[in-house]
C-alpha cells in the first residue's frame, strides 16, 4: 500500500513538474511595440528616453539605421554641380566597408540605444542609406557585405538563414496562441528594379516568401513592416517639383501586394513605414475586405523642420497641409494643419488584450513620447467578412481613403506644382519690372544729364 501511494505520489509530482514546466515556456503577450527609421548616427539622439518610457517590448527598425553613403554638399554652380538640370556629379556616393562599419559602431554605442537593448527584443530592415546608396536597387554592387554589417548591427545569429539568403526580409512570432503577432519585414532594395522602370520591388524569391508567410496559420494580428510607404503616393502629387520613393512609384507591385493580402484572407493586417522625414497615418479601404492602415514614422533624427531654418517651418506645414491627399487619415484638428508630423518621432503599437474583442492603439509620439497623430481600432474592424471589398469607383467620384492619388482631378494633384510654378512666374515677372524700372530712371537720369 506505502508502494502504491509513493508511486502515485511521484507520478503526481512529475505531472505538475511538467504542467509548470510548459507554463514556464509558454512565450509571454506582447502588447508594446515601438518602431522607427531614419538614425543619423552622428546627429544627437534624445528620443531614446521617450522610446524606453514607452517600455516596448519589441523595438522594430524601419531603415536608413545609418547614413552609410556620403552627402555631397548643394552646388548649383562651379565644376562639381550636385543639383539642378546640369548637374555633373552624383549628390550621393558610397563609402568603404571600413566605414559603414565604423558607422554602425557608433550608432550601436549610442548610451540611448544601448540601453533600449538590454530590455528590448530588437529586430528590422534597411532602407537605401543603410543599404549603402540614396535610392539604390538591385543594381548595387556592395549589397553582398551590407547585409552582412547590417545584420552584425541586429546581432543576427551566425547560423540565421538571413546570412545565407539575397536580402534582409523575415518572419517572426510573438506571444502565446490566440494572442499572435505576426511581424514581416519586408527587403525594398536587393532586388528593387530602377524607379522609373515599373518593374519588381520584392523580386521573385521574395515574393514567393511573403505568399507563404500571408497563408501561414492565422496569427490575432499581423505587421508588415516596409522601409517605404505603401499607401500614400507623395510623387504623385508633389511631382515634378519632388519625388518621393513608394510603392506608389511601383504601381503593379502595390497592386500585386494587395490582391495577395486580399487572396489570403488574412485578418488584422496593417503595415508600418519610414523614409519620409515626416509621420503620419495613411488608411486605403480598397485594397481587402477591411480597412488597411499604413502607419509612417520617420525619423528619429532626420524630419523635414530640421532641415529648413525655424522661421520657414511654417510654411513647411502650409505646403504640407495644401498637399492634396486621398489617404492620410484625418483627426478633428486637421481642418488646420495637416495632420503629418515634421519634427523627429517614433511609432507605437498598443494592443489591449483584456478587451472582448480586443483594441489596437497605433499613434506617432514626438521627442518626448507624446502623441501628433493615432487611430484606436477594435480587432473586429480588421475582419474578413462575407461582403465585397469596397469599389475603387464610385460613379467616376472621388472617394476617401479608396480613390487613389493618380485618379485626383488634374486640378488638385498638380495644385503645388501650379503654385510653385506660378509663383516663380510672379517672382520672374517682378524682377523683369524691377529691371526694367531700374533701366528707366537710370535713362531718364542721363537724360535729364544731357539736357543740363
Amino acid at each position: 500500500m506505502v508502494s502504491l501511494c509513493s508511486v502515485a505520489a511521484v507520478v503526481l509530482t512529475i505531472a505538475v513538474s511538467y504542467s509548470c514546466s510548459s507554463a514556464q515556456e509558454e512565450p509571454p503577450v506582447v502588447s508594446r511595440i515601438a518602431f522607427g527609421s531614419c538614425a543619423n548616427q552622428s546627429a544627437p539622439q534624445p528620443i531614446w528616453d521617450a522610446i524606453i518610457n514607452f517600455k516596448p517590448q519589441v523595438f522594430l527598425w524601419l531603415g536608413d539605421n545609418i547614413y552609410g553613403d556620403f552627402r555631397h554638399p548643394f552646388k548649383l554652380f562651379g565644376k562639381e554641380r550636385t543639383i539642378g538640370p546640369w548637374k555633373n556629379v552624383p549628390r550621393f556616393s558610397p563609402t568603404s566597408e571600413h566605414e559603414m562599419q565604423h558607422k554602425y559602431q557608433i550608432a550601436k554605442a549610442n548610451p540611448g540605444y544601448s540601453r533600449l537593448r538590454e530590455n528590448t527584443k530588437v529586430i528590422g530592415t534597411w532602407d537605401d542609406h543603410d543599404y549603402g546608396l540614396n535610392d539604390a536597387g538591385k543594381e548595387f554592387p556592395r549589397k553582398v557585405i551590407n547585409q552582412k554589417l547590417m545584420l552584425d548591427f541586429l546581432d543576427e545569429p551566425q547560423d540565421s538563414p538571413r546570412r545565407k539568403q539575397a536580402g534582409v526580409y523575415a518572419s517572426y512570432t510573438f506571444g502565446p496562441e490566440g494572442k499572435q503577432i505576426k511581424v514581416i519585414l519586408l527587403d525594398t532594395r536587393y532586388h528593387r528594379d530602377p524607379l522609373a522602370s515599373d518593374g519588381s520591388i520584392l523580386g521573385s524569391s521574395q515574393w514567393k516568401w511573403l505568399e507563404e508567410e500571408l497563408n501561414a496559420p492565422a496569427t490575432a494580428i499581423t505587421v508588415i513592416g516596409s522601409s517605404i510607404q505603401v499607401i500614400s503616393n507623395f510623387s504623385a502629387t508633389t511631382g515634378p517639383i519632388l519625388q518621393v520613393e513608394s510603392w506608389g512609384r511601383f504601381p503593379k507591385e502595390r497592386t500585386r501586394l494587395f490582391n495577395l493580402l486580399a487572396d489570403s484572407k488574412r485578418e488584422a493586417v496593417f503595415f508600418i513605414s519610414g523614409d519620409v522625414h515626416f509621420g503620419e497615418i495613411a488608411r486605403y479601404d480598397c485594397a481587402t475586405e477591411y480597412p488597411v492602415y499604413d502607419v509612417t514614422s520617420s525619423g528619429l533624427t532626420q524630419a523635414v523642420e530640421k532641415a529648413v531654418p525655424a522661421p520657414l517651418h511654417l510654411v513647411v506645414r502650409f505646403l504640407a497641409w495644401l498637399t492634396p491627399t486621398t489617404m492620410r487619415v484625418m483627426g478633428k484638428s486637421c481642418r488646420y494643419r495637416s495632420c503629418t508630423y515634421g519634427k523627429p518621432n517614433f511609432g507605437t503599437i498598443e494592443i489591449n488584450w483584456e478587451t472582448t474583442p480586443p483594441e489596437l492603439k497605433l499613434e506617432v509620439r514626438d521627442e518626448n513620447g507624446l502623441p501628433v497623430t493615432g487611430v484606436n481600432i477594435s480587432l473586429s474592424q480588421l475582419q474578413v467578412t462575407k461582403k465585397e471589398s469596397n469599389e475603387k469607383s464610385n460613379g467616376g467620384k472621388y472617394q476617401k481613403h479608396c480613390s487613389l492619388e493618380v485618379d485626383l482631378p488634374w486640378i488638385a494633384r498638380y495644385r503645388l506644382a501650379i503654385l510653385f510654378f506660378g509663383a516663380a512666374a510672379v517672382l520672374l515677372l517682378a524682377l523683369i519690372g524691377l529691371l526694367y524700372a531700374v533701366a528707366f530712371f537710370c535713362m531718364q537720369c542721363l537724360h535729364k544729364h544731357k539736357l543740363d
